[in-house]
């Protein structure tokens, strides 16, 4: 069949899928494009899926179903595979009576009348194929068909490369931006693993909200800079952010803070207090372990949260108050709600949106940054010229199981500043605390040790001087024990 000015139409076509930039547009464009020019009755496009082993995927089609694809794809042996394999292209004038495809059940079924493939080549790289056919007699493809196929997919291939590319940027660009703003809207918050951008990213949606955030987590894990995150991100960034710690007062004391008291409520009460919940009027207050009240104060607490109303001891004057009310707890607050310890209508007030701040072995790809931020405030607070960390020692750090989660590796990190004499802070400069899981169980005294300086060998790479510093014994010493064991290694 031949074609009506064709190098008009290839150049015409070119001109209008180069001006395509997103990549499932542009591939739509090209389908289109190409069926008009050929009077092909179908097509579709494969594309190698980068990410899926470089599997070949159908990508767009036109009049094609997926499953038709598939059954044209067991035919492909000869057609589509064939081009793929050898990176040309391939006609077929007449498929019916074409030997290649002798046996192809497909051909008889869908009464394929002619075939076209060409491969998607950029610079010699197999980007995919572009596949045509046409089941009416007056429409089948010819030579002058194929020449048309072959330049018009070289310059598709252009269009999709230059596509996928500025799709590539333009996601890198985003999470360097996502990257840069989360260092400069959350500077306290240390992290750039992926359970800490999940947080980062709930802290965005949910910060200038009106509803009640519980922050979960074990103690130590930064869930009061969570907190102050969702303050300062929030509409009431100018109003008072008041913390409150709920363990650490005795019911009466506490009831007192948040509430206040009237003048002679009780003994010692010389002089009436306005409560923490009318001095965050407009602000927020945050109740650490909130799970640690009683069931008094739970049931003034949840008149806060239905009412917006205080009552200060020994008042019975009711006062408005609007203010954002953010929880945390390091307990599992709905396992206090069965033992029935807490409230469960104060639970479900309090827990609108719950935020999960994991513990530091869960994200220990984080470690190292958050020892270059402590190394940074403690060098300068000690003014100490210490200019980093080791990697034994990160590696040290990272392997450790931290129970005391960030708060237990800045005070580690302050006491390696204070002992470390030179510019460097090393694994000798740290003290670990030992659990149960890191002692091999059923052992003897001698295996013990034997272990505890093959790990420590294992961690410094086997420098037997930095193992003898860390271990606290002479390298004569240990070279003795290595040549004992049949493991004399150098240094």
């Amino acid at each position: 069949m031949p074609l009506k000015n064709p190098y008009e139409t290839l150049l015409r076509i070119s001109e209008e899928i180069n001006t395509v930039h997103d990549i499932d547009a542009l591939l739509e464009r090209i389908m289109d494009r190409l069926l008009e020019a050929l009077e092909a009755e179908r097509g579709f496009i494969l594309l190698r899926n980068e990410g899926e082993g470089g599997r070949f995927e159908a990508v767009t089609a036109r009049n094609i179903s997926k499953e038709s694809i598939d059954s044209i794809r067991d035919l492909s042996s000869s057609v589509v595979n064939q081009v793929l394999d050898s990176g040309e292209a391939v006609l077929s004038l007449d498929a019916q009576a074409d030997q290649r495809f002798a046996g192809a059940e497909s051909i008889v079924m869908h009464q394929i009348k002619s075939v076209m493939c060409t491969p998607l080549k950029k610079d010699d790289r197999l980007l995919g194929a572009i596949y045509v056919d046409s089941r009416v007699a007056t429409r089948q493809f010819d030579e002058q068909s194929l020449t048309f196929l072959k330049a018009f997919a070289g310059q598709a291939a252009i269009a999709i490369s230059n596509a996928r590319m500025l799709n590539m940027l333009q996601n890198e660009n985003r999470v360097l931006r996502r990257q840069m703003n989360t260092g400069q809207l959350f500077p306290e918050i240390i992290g750039k693993s992926k359970p800490m951008q999940q947080i980062f990213d709930m802290i965005r949606d949910v910060a200038d909200s009106t509803a009640s955030v519980l922050i979960t987590g074990e103690s130590g894990t930064g869930k009061e800079l969570v907190a102050r995150a969702l303050h300062v991100h929030s509409s009431r960034s100018n109003k008072p952010f008041i913390p409150v710690f709920c363990g650490s007062l005795a019911e009466n004391l506490l009831e007192s803070e948040l509430f206040g008291h009237k003048k002679g409520a009780f003994t010692g009460a010389t002089e009436g207090k306005i409560g923490l919940f009318e001095e965050a009027h407009q602000g927020t207050i945050f109740l650490d372990e909130i799970a640690d009240i009683s069931m008094n104060l739970q049931t003034k607490l949840l008149r806060v949260l239905q009412e917006g109303e205080v009552k200060r001891v020994g008042d019975n004057q009711l006062r408005k108050v609007d203010v954002r009310v953010l929880s945390a707890t390091n307990k599992d607050l709905w396992k206090e709600v069965e033992q029935g310890n807490f409230r469960e209508d104060l639970y479900f007030r309090l827990n609108v949106i719950e935020i999960h701040v994991p513990a530091l072995r869960e994200r220990r790809e984080d470690i190292p940054l958050l020892c270059e931020h402590f190394l940074k405030i403690y060098a300068q607070k000690n003014k100490r010229n210490i200019k980093r960390v080791t990697p034994e020692a990160l590696r040290l750090l990272q392997e450790y199981h931290w129970p005391g989660n960030v708060r237990e590796l800045e005070n580690a990190m302050e006491r390696a500043v204070i002992l470390a004499r030179g510019t460097e802070i090393g694994p000798e400069h740290f003290r670990m605390r030992k659990s149960a899981a890191d002692i091999p169980i059923g052992k003897t005294l001698k295996e013990i040790n034997k272990y505890a300086i093959l790990k420590t060998l294992e961690l410094v790479e086997g420098n037997n001087t930095r193992a003898a510093e860390i271990l606290g014994v002479s390298r004569r010493w240990l070279q003795y024990q290595l040549k004992e064991w049949g493991m004399v290694r150098g240094n």
